[in-house]
């Protein structure tokens, strides 16, 4: 496994200039859009007994798992190519000791099956052409005694790293997940009795709106749903087909196939890592992301999308972003222009980052463009809104259609 390695093997003349305008590190104000992240902290409480199989006799498991991919423009090549440059995975589990020592056994024969080789360090790394994987056992890990967290009787903690060569992170980096973890489990949302409209014409009377937006735009551009992520990260299995029971969570060391795959398979599994940006960086704005950039240059929309999304769809048709999605519990600044009358919610199941509460607090009213469903088979499942209340509006629709009746109805060209 060499870096870089390809991830789109020749991009055109357009790609490359879209690129630097909405990838590149500078494109994204603060955060770097070239940098994709994602953290899942998994563990057995009476409040998630479904997902995680929580019961007098069974608890105290725990999951971790944080990962970085760096990505960049080859120009060394005729033709520039996206590539992955740097790669971070770190996976921790807490378990029963003798589920943890028989974990130890089978990474020690998948470093062996993969023809991963021992650099001889103190560290006690293996090494694959450009990637190091390295293998911590510990009684009491070191970040439960950091938190001041009781480890469970007769439970053991194993952590595996896998990173490219030289890459280093800062200890605020690293800390992470388990600040994340320490903030503890998200409180869902109690939903109220919204209102049911046909079309967001209701939304006439309060405008200029802003806009927050979930995945239900990308999905429509062909980009993955996030349950996409949690498959390729073995984060979850479905726990039935019903969405209201939600997904079993993935906690038993030896029912976690992540790393098996990283040593085993790696290259196959960093292809299956990538193709989530590869899909965002092909992904072009649909008729809902040109309809509100028609609806924001003629004034009926205002302010910056607050989304939820690292897909960059709406910079791409040219519209100001402010990035919600963040991993610990603070809440980023979201600035609500002063002449806002309402918000305009497009396909997000949750408010996780609390942008509709503020907008409630400045008296704007909430409109949500969703279908409250996932189809998946052809099977249509129910799927509603989290935190709808009273005095809001639910529009049950795709993006596209409602957002272009809504600029038809405004005398506005898409």
């Amino acid at each position: 496994m060499f870096l870089p390695h390809p991830v789109l093997d020749s991009l055109t003349r357009d790609q490359v200039r879209m690129w630097d305008a909405t990838f590149a590190p500078e494109a994204g104000g603060q955060r770097s859009p070239a940098i994709e992240e994602g953290i899942w902290r998994r563990t057995q409480d009476p409040a998630n007994r479904e997902q995680s199989g929580w019961t007098e006799d069974e608890s105290g498991r725990r999951r971790v798992v944080h990962y970085r991919l760096h990505y960049g423009l080859d120009r060394t090549q005729p033709m520039e190519r996206l590539v992955l440059e740097e790669l971070y995975l770190y996976v921790s589990w807490l378990a029963p000791a003798a589920e943890i020592a028989a974990h130890r056994r089978d990474l020690d024969q998948w470093l062996t099956d993969g023809r991963w080789k021992p650099t001889g360090n103190l560290d006690g790394s293996w090494r694959r052409g450009d990637l190091y994987a390295t293998i911590t056992e510990h009684t009491v890990h070191p970040q439960d005694e950091r938190a001041d967290r009781d480890t469970p009787e007769g439970f053991t903690s194993l952590d595996v790293t896998i990173h490219s060569e030289d890459y280093t992170l800062t200890r605020a980096a690293r800390n992470l997940p388990w600040d994340v973890l320490a903030g503890g489990m998200r409180v869902k949302e109690q939903r109220g009795t919204p209102a049911y409209a046909d079309d967001l014409s209701g939304l006439l009377e309060h405008l200029p709106f802003v806009v927050e937006a979930g995945c239900g735009t990308s999905i429509e551009a062909g980009i993955p749903p996030l349950h996409w992520l949690h498959e390729v990260y073995r984060v979850t299995a479905r726990a039935g087909n019903d969405l209201t029971q939600g997904y079993a969570f993935t906690l038993s060391p030896a029912a976690d196939i992540l790393i098996q795959e990283m040593l085993t398979d790696t290259v196959r599994k960093v292809d299956d890592m990538t193709s989530m940006f590869r899909s965002l960086v092909l992904a072009e704005p649909t008729s809902a992301h040109r309809a509100l950039k028609a609806l924001h240059d003629a004034g009926h929309m205002t302010g910056p999308v607050a989304t939820h999304n690292f897909d960059r769809l709406f910079a791409k048709a040219g519209l100001d972003e402010a990035f919600m999605r963040r991993y610990d519990q603070r809440t980023p600044h979201m600035p609500f222009p002063d002449d806002a009358k309402a918000l305009l919610v497009i396909g997000l199941h949750a408010d996780r980052r609390a942008v509709q509460a503020r907008a409630r607090k400045l008296g704007l009213k909430v409109f949500y463009l969703d279908t409250e469903g996932v189809t998946e088979h052809g099977v249509h499942k129910p799927y509603l809104i989290e935190g709808a209340r009273q005095g809001d509006v639910v529009v049950r629709s795709e993006a596209t259609p409602a957002l272009l009746h809504l600029a038809k109805l405004l005398n506005v060209n898409v």
